[in-house]
C-alpha cells in the first residue's frame, strides 16, 4: 500500500503486526502501541490505550502481544467486539528514552506493518517512508468505520516525543511526565481515575536487580511470559520453526520445599496449591503468539522464598542468537521487568533468565541471563540442591 491508500480489512478477526525487528534499527528500542478513538479523535478513557503495562482493552476486543521484545510486537482484533462509538483504532510506534539518546525513527527505514487474518498471511502491507524521519513518534496505520464498514488505512504520520506526548495527544492522563496545569476544579470533585503508567523497568547487565513494593494486600498474579524469534516461517500469522523452547522455573517455598516447573516430565505446577506457580502450556513449535507463560500466586507472597526462570531448548539445534528471547515479569500496579537474552551460547541448551525473590515482603528481581547444559547444572550454580533423573515429555 502507498501512503494514505485505504482498503477493506479481509475479515473481522484480525492480527496488526508492527514488524520493526526486520528493519535496521534492531535493538532500538520501540514501543507498539494502539488507541481507540471517538468521532472527537480522543478516547474514551485511559482504558482505550493498549500498550505493554496495558495489553487489554475494550473487554477483549484488541489484544497486545509484545513478540520478542524488540518491537515486533502484535494486535489481535475482533472487530465484532469493538463497542459503537469507537470510529478509529490506531496503531503506533515510538521509541523508548529517544529525548535521552537523541534517536529518532530513522533508526526504524524498512519497518513494516501488517494486516491479515489471524493465522493465515497478510494481506496487506504498509512500509512508512523512515529513511528521513526527525520524530521519535508515528502512527503507521489506523483501522477505521466507514458506513458500517471496516477499512485500514496506511498513515505514516510523524510525531514530536515520545510515548507520553504521543499519549497524552490522544486524551490519555499519564503520570510519569508532568503535564499542562489543570484547570480550576469545583470543590468536593469525584475521585479521578489513577492515570496511566509508562514506566518499564529492563534489566540488561549481569547481577542488575529491581525491588518493588507491594501496593495493596498482595502482588496479585504475576506473569512471566517468555517469547522468541520464530524466523522466516514464523511471526505474526501463524507457522514457527522447529525449536521447542520451553519456559520453567526451580522454586523454594518459605518452608525450605524445592522443586521445579517445566513440561519436561510434565511438572506444570498449581497457582491454587503448592507450589502456587503454574506453567500456562507447552508450545512446542512457536506457532502460539503469546509465547509461554508462568503464573505465580502473589496473594501466597509470603509463602514464596525464590523463584529461578529459565528457557530450554528442548528440541532443534540450539542458537540463541537467532531465538533472540525475551521474558517479561507482568503485574498489577506495577511496571513490567523485560530481560532480553542478548547473549548466546550456541553449546549449552539452557539460559538461565532472572531469579525472583522474597526479600522481606518485597519483589526482587535480578537478571541472570547465563547459559548452562541443563537444568542441573543451573541448579548447582545457584545452589539450589535438588536431586535430578532423565526425564522427556509425552
Amino acid at each position: 500500500m502507498q501512503q494514505g491508500g485505504n482498503a477493506p480489512v479481509p475479515e473481522s478477526r484480525l492480527v496488526i503486526a508492527l514488524d520493526l525487528a526486520a528493519a535496521g534499527g534492531r535493538g532500538a528500542a520501540a514501543d507498539p502501541s494502539s488507541y481507540l478513538l471517538t468521532a472527537a479523535g480522543e478516547v474514551r478513557g485511559d482504558h482505550d490505550m493498549i500498550f505493554y503495562n496495558q495489553p487489554e482493552g475494550a473487554g477483549g476486543a484488541i489484544r497486545f502481544n509484545p513478540g520478542n521484545g524488540d518491537g515486533r510486537g502484535s494486535f489481535e482484533v475482533d472487530l465484532g467486539l469493538v463497542p459503537g462509538e469507537i470510529e478509529r483504532i490506531v496503531f503506533c510506534v515510538t521509541l523508548d528514552a529517544a529525548q535521552a539518546t537523541g534517536q529518532t525513527l530513522a533508526l526504524l527505514d524498512g519497518a513494516e506493518i501488517l494486516v491479515g487474518p489471524i493465522g493465515r498471511p497478510a494481506s496487506l502491507r504498509f512500509r512508512p517512508a523512515l529513511a528521513d524521519a526527525r520524530e521519535a513518534a508515528m502512527t503507521f496505520g489506523e483501522l477505521y468505520r466507514r458506513n458500517g464498514q471496516w477499512k485500514f488505512r496506511a498513515v505514516g504520520q510523524g510525531f514530536n516525543g515520545g510515548l507520553g506526548p504521543l499519549a497524552r495527544s490522544f486524551g490519555i492522563d499519564v503520570a510519569d511526565q508532568p503535564a499542562a496545569a489543570p484547570a480550576p476544579k469545583p470543590a468536593a470533585p469525584p475521585p479521578a481515575a489513577a492515570p496511566v503508567r509508562l514506566t518499564k523497568v529492563t534489566l540488561e547487565k549481569r547481577g542488575q536487580t529491581v525491588s518493588l513494593e507491594k501496593k495493596g494486600a498482595s502482588f496479585g498474579e504475576i506473569v512471566v511470559n517468555l517469547n522468541w524469534s520464530r524466523g522466516k516461517r514464523g511471526g505474526f500469522f501463524g507457522g514457527g520453526t522447529a525449536i521447542d523452547l520451553d519456559l520453567g522455573c526451580l522454586f523454594e517455598l518459605a518452608d525450605s520445599r524445592k522443586g521445579v516447573v517445566q513440561a519436561l516430565g510434565n511438572v506444570f505446577g498449581s497457582f491454587e496449591q503448592p507450589p502456587f506457580i503454574a506453567l500456562s502450556g507447552d508450545d512446542r513449535t512457536g506457532d502460539v503468539a503469546a509465547g509461554e507463560t508462568l503464573r505465580i500466586n502473589g496473594a501466597r507472597w509470603s509463602e514464596l522464598r525464590r523463584i529461578a526462570i529459565f528457557a530450554n531448548i528442548y528440541s532443534g539445534v540450539p542458537n540463541w542468537q537467532q531465538t533472540d528471547g525475551v521474558v517479561l515479569v507482568t503485574m498489577p500496579d506495577q511496571p513490567p521487568i523485560e530481560v532480553r537474552m542478548t547473549e548466546g551460547r550456541n553449546d549449552q541448551r539452557l539460559c538461565g533468565i532472572v531469579l525472583i525473590e522474597n526479600d522481606g515482603g518485597r519483589l526482587k528481581a535480578t537478571r541472570i541471563v547465563d547459559y548452562f547444559r541443563d537444568q542441573q547444572v543451573l541448579d548447582e550454580a545457584l545452589g539450589w540442591g535438588l536431586r535430578w533423573t532423565a526425564g522427556s515429555k509425552d
